[in-house]
């Protein structure tokens, strides 16, 4: 993106000879800078006469399809997060939470920041979902306070789930699995599991959202 453009004026002296190799080498970048100016106003103009072309372009850009069906999270929601009884919650417990979902620069990313608090504690973080082109799958990359870096998670729609495994690195590897799914138009279900150093794989949470 060209933020500004700037001519440049060739310098005028008097009494001094200019050779011709000395002008075309200080008129080179006037010219290109008046190619782009004169490039970019022709592709406004093009643009402002053909919106039609320019749908159809957003269209088939690379990973519009795939990012257009994450467009579900958008929005603004509040949610529960269920814990099962576990070590970190013996009675099983319950935190509340708020998270906010919107388009990254020019669609080709979701960003998704949460807060949630309760008897099991007060997270916040922050998830960037996005297509991979190479890969030809979904990533998301989490990033939290509790931890430094990013988790990074690798996704795929099973029928109607998006599923996204990933690792929590440390001496003994925690393979994580999340599903989340629409149960309504305002509901969405998301499921958290994990299994530790190769064991059997078990529900760490269960979140439960609406839309406001």
């Amino acid at each position: 993106m060209i933020d500004e453009t700037n001519r440049r004026q060739l310098p005028m002296q008097k009494g001094t000879a200019v050779s011709g190799s000395s002008l075309r080498t200080m008129a080179l970048p006037g010219l290109i800078l008046l190619a782009i100016t004169a490039g970019g106003l022709s592709r406004a103009q093009q643009n402002s006469e053909a919106k039609p072309s320019q749908t159809q372009e957003a269209k088939t850009k690379p990973g519009a399809t795939e990012m257009k069906r994450l467009g579900f999270y958008v929005g603004n929601w509040t949610y529960t997060e269920t814990y099962p009884k576990s070590a970190m919650a013996p009675q099983g417990a319950i935190n509340t939470g708020t998270y906010t979902s919107k388009l990254g620069p020019g669609g080709n990313s979701l960003l998704n920041t949460f807060h949630s608090k309760g008897p099991v504690g007060d997270f916040e973080g922050m998830l960037v979902l996005t297509w991979d082109l190479a890969e030809q799958k979904y990533k998301m990359y989490v990033f939290g306070d509790a931890f430094p870096g990013a988790i990074v998670e690798t996704g795929a729609f099973e029928e109607d789930k998006l599923v996204f495994r990933g690792e929590f690195p440390g001496r003994a590897p925690i393979k994580l699995r999340n599903a989340t799914w629409l149960e309504s138009p305002n509901k969405l279900i998301s499921e958290q599991y994990v299994s530790n150093n190769g064991g059997p794989e078990t529900l760490l949470v269960k979140v439960e959202a609406s839309k406001q």
